[in-house]
C-alpha cells in the first residue's frame, strides 16, 4: 500500500472517517511520548498525557488549517498539554531507556565518539539537559523541525530559538567532552 501524506488522513478524519485517525497516532506517537517523558519526567504521567495529546489533537482537528505542518501543530499540542500537568504536579523522574534516539544524532558532528558508542553517549548527555534544552534538541535535530516550527510548539521567538540551539549544542559538545575524558581517565 502506498504511504499517503499527513494531509490526506487529516481529510478522510474530517469527512467522517474517524479510523484514519490510527495513521497518524502510528506515525507520531514515539514523538509525542518522548516530549511528554521529557517534561513531565515520569512515565505513566507522560503516556497518559500523550494518549490525552491524541484525544485534543482528534477533538480539535477540524481547527488545522494546514498553515504549518501537521507535526508542529501536535507537538504544540503536546508541549502545551505536558506543561499544563506539571503546573498541577511537581514529578521529577525520568527514565532516559525510554527516549528513542536514532540515527540522525550524527548531524550533532559526533565525529570524535566511536560510532558502537555514539546511542550510549547521546543518551547520558541528553540525560543532562533540562526539560527545555532537550525538548529543542529533540524536535530539531530527531524530528527535523524547522526553527519557525519550533518557534510555534514552545511559543518562543525565532530568534530565542535559535540562540538556545546555540548554547545547548555547545553544552552537549562539553558535557560529550567531559563523559570521554572521564573514561579515557578511567582506562588509564
Amino acid at each position: 500500500m502506498e504511504k499517503k501524506d499527513d494531509n490526506y488522513y487529516i481529510e478522510k478524519v474530517k469527512n467522517g472517517q474517524a479510523n484514519y485517525f490510527s495513521y497518524i497516532v502510528d506515525k507520531y506517537q514515539d514523538i509525542v511520548f518522548s516530549i511528554a517523558l521529557k517534561v513531565l519526567r515520569n512515565r505513566e504521567d507522560a503516556e497518559e498525557m500523550a494518549q490525552e495529546s491524541f484525544v485534543k489533537a482528534f477533538r480539535s482537528l477540524h481547527s488545522f488549517k494546514g498553515k504549518s505542518k501537521f507535526s508542529t501543530w501536535l507537538y504544540r499540542i503536546t508541549y502545551n498539554t505536558c506543561i499544563s500537568e506539571t503546573r498541577k504536579k511537581k514529578h521529577h523522574f525520568i527514565f532516559t531507556d525510554d527516549v528513542q534516539i536514532r540515527d540522525e544524532a550524527e548531524e550533532l558532528n559526533l565525529d570524535g565518539i566511536p560510532e558502537e558508542n555514539r546511542e550510549k553517549y547521546v543518551k547520558a548527555a541528553l540525560e543532562k539537559l533540562p526539560e527545555d534544552e532537550y525538548t529543542l534538541v529533540l524536535l530539531y535535530y530527531f524530528e527535523d523541525q524547522s526553527v519557525d516550527e519550533i518557534s510555534r510548539i514552545t511559543g518562543l521567538t525565532a530568534s530565542n530559538v535559535k540562540v538556545k540551539l546555540h548554547r545547548v549544542r555547545k553544552k552537549l559538545y562539553t558535557i560529550l567532552d567531559d563523559m570521554l575524558k572521564e573514561e579515557l581517565y578511567a582506562i588509564l
